[in-house]
C-alpha cells in the first residue's frame, strides 16, 4: 500500500511469488494495448446490462494517500468499459464513496448509502482492518466486496458467501520476501514497530517467520493502535533492544514515527512495507532515508510505466488532478475490468451471478482464451467464448476463495532525495 515513484530504472529487483514458492526474477515487458479504448471487432451483444458498482476507498484516514490512485484506476477502467458499450451491451455506472479508517469510521455512512443505491459490487477498502469492519454487511446483502489492496491472510478463510475477491496478494508472500531480504542484507537481529490490526500483526508474523527461518532473531516488536499520535514508548523499546535492522509495519503514521529514529538509527537499516512506502521528498531533510528499503506488491515501475503514462494522459484529458502516487491504481483498474467481464460472462448484474464467473474470467478455470484488454476479453465473451484476463497488475488468476494465485513483490530503495526507486543491487 505504498506509492510508485515517477522515476524509472534500467532494471529492478522483483520477486515473483506464487502459492508454491518464491523466486527472484528480472523485470518483464508489459503489453498495454488497452491503454486507449479499442474496438470490439463488431461483436453483437446479446442483451443490455446496466451494471452499477460503488467504491469505498480511503478519501480520508491513515491511508488517504492511496485514495486518488485507486479511484483514478477505477475511473480509467470505467472509461474503457463504456467505450465498448455498443459492442457489448454493458454500461457501467460507479458511485464513489469514502471508506475512511477504523478511527474516523467513514464507512459507517458510506456502506449503507452504496447498498441503498443497489450496487452489485463495492470496490474497497484499501485497509484490511477497515474491510473487516463492513464485509459482513456487504456480503450479507448479496453484494460483492472486491479490494484492490487488502493483503491480510484473514480473508483467505473468511466466511464471505463466495462474494469477497482481491487483486492484491496475501501478506504471506510479502512477509516472506521482506524477512528474507533483511536477512540477506546481513541483519542477525530485528526490531519491528507494528500497527495493531489484521494487516499489521499478520504481516509482522510472516516477516518474523521468514527472518527467524533464515537464522535471525526478533528482539522487539511493540504495537500501536489506529489513531495513536505518540510513539515514544514503541521507539524506546525497539532502540533499547539495539537491533541490526528495524522494520516499520505501519500506515501513514510513519511520518510521525520516522523523526524519532533520525540520528538514532542508521537509515540504511530501515525497512518499509506497502502500507507506508511513499515518496517523502522535502518532508524530511535531504539524506534522511538514504539506503532504506521497502517492499510493494505489484509490478515494478519499469513494467508499469506505460500504464501510469496512459493514466496520466487520461486524467489530463478529463481535466482531473494529476497523481502524485500510483500505488494500487493498476489493481483498482483490474478489479473494475474483472467485475464488468464477470457480468458479461454471467449475462447478469446480480452480485452472486457475477461472483460465480470471476474465477473463470480471471483464468482460474484453466480453459479460457488469454486476453489483456477489456475490449478483447469482452469480444471473446460476446462471441460465446471463455475469456482469461491477464491484468495490468499481473495474471491475477483467482483461486476458489477469491485470492490471486501469483504476484510480483517489488523491492525498492530510497535515495538522497527521500524518494524511492526500484532496487538494482
Amino acid at each position: 500500500m505504498g506509492a510508485i515513484s515517477p522515476a524509472t530504472s534500467a532494471r529492478s529487483r522483483t520477486v515473483k511469488a506464487t502459492l508454491t514458492g518464491i523466486a527472484l526474477i528480472g523485470a518483464t515487458a508489459l503489453v498495454l494495448s488497452g491503454c486507449a479504448p479499442t474496438g470490439g471487432g463488431g461483436s453483437t451483444p446479446s442483451e443490455s446490462l446496466d451494471l452499477k458498482i460503488g467504491t469505498a476507498l480511503p478519501q480520508t484516514g491513515n491511508l488517504a494517500f492511496l485514495g486518488p490512485p485507486e479511484e483514478a484506476g477505477v475511473q480509467y477502467a470505467l472509461s474503457q468499459i463504456n467505450a465498448e458499450t455498443a459492442n457489448t451491451g454493458l454500461t457501467l455506472d460507479v458511485n464513489f464513496g469514502d471508506s475512511g479508517d477504523t478511527d474516523n469510521k467513514a464507512y459507517e455512512t458510506t456502506i449503507p448509502r452504496l447498498l441503498g443505491d443497489n450496487v452489485s459490487a463495492i470496490i474497497g477498502a484499501a485497509s484490511s482492518g477497515t474491510s473487516l469492519k463492513f464485509i459482513d454487511q456487504v456480503v450479507g446483502a448479496g453484494v460483492i466486496q472486491f479490494s484492490p489492496a487488502n493483503t491480510s491472510d484473514a480473508f483467505t478463510t473468511y466466511d464471505d458467501n463466495g462474494l469477497y475477491f482481491r487483486t492484491a496478494p496475501s501478506d504471506t508472500l510479502q512477509g516472506e520476501v521482506l524477512g528474507n531480504l533483511i536477512a540477506e542484507d546481513g541483519a542477525q537481529t530485528l526490531g519491528l514497530v507494528v500497527l495493531n490490526d489484521s494487516y499489521g500483526t499478520g504481516l509482522a508474523k510472516y516477516v518474523t517467520d521468514a527472518f527467524e527461518a533464515a537464522g535471525g532473531t526478533v528482539v522487539a516488536a511493540p504495537t500501536y493502535n489506529t489513531g495513536d499520535t505518540n510513539f515514544d514508548a514503541q521507539l524506546s523499546e525497539v532502540l533499547a533492544a539495539a537491533p541490526d535492522a528495524i522494520a516499520l509495519i505501519t500506515f501513514d503514521e510513519i511520518s510521525t514515527i520516522l523523526p524519532g529514529l533520525f540520528g538514532k538509527f542508521p537509515s540504511d537499516k530501515l525497512y518499509f512495507v506497502d502500507g507506508n512506502l511513499k515518496n517523502f521528498g522535502d518532508e524530511f531533510a535531504a539524506g534522511s532515508l538514504t539506503g532504506a528499503k521497502g517492499t510493494l506488491p505489484g509490478l515494478t515501475i519499469d513494467t508499469i510505466s506505460d500504464f501510469t503514462g496512459a493514466l496520466d494522459k487520461f486524467l489530463s484529458d478529463e481535466g482531473k488532478p494529476a497523481l502524485e502516487d500510483y500505488s494500487y491504481a493498476a489493481e483498482s483498474f483490474d478489479a473494475t475490468v474483472l467485475l464488468a467481464l464477470g457480468a458479461l460472462a454471467a449475462g447478469s448484474t446480480d452480485g452472486k451471478d457475477i461472483a460465480a464467473k470471476l474465477q473463470e474470467v480471471s483464468g482460474g478455470s484453466g480453459n479460457g482464451t488469454k486476453c489483456s484488454t477489456y475490449a478483447d476479453c469482452a469480444k471473446i465473451i460476446v462471441d460465446g467464448g471463455v475469456a482469461d484476463y491477464d491484468g495490468i497488475s499481473g495474471p491475477i488468476t483467482f483461486d476458489e476463495v477469491g485470492d490471486p494465485t501469483e504476484a510480483s513483490i517489488g523491492i525498492y530503495q530510497y535515495g538522497e532525495d527521500n524518494n524511492y526507486a526500484a532496487f538494482t543491487g
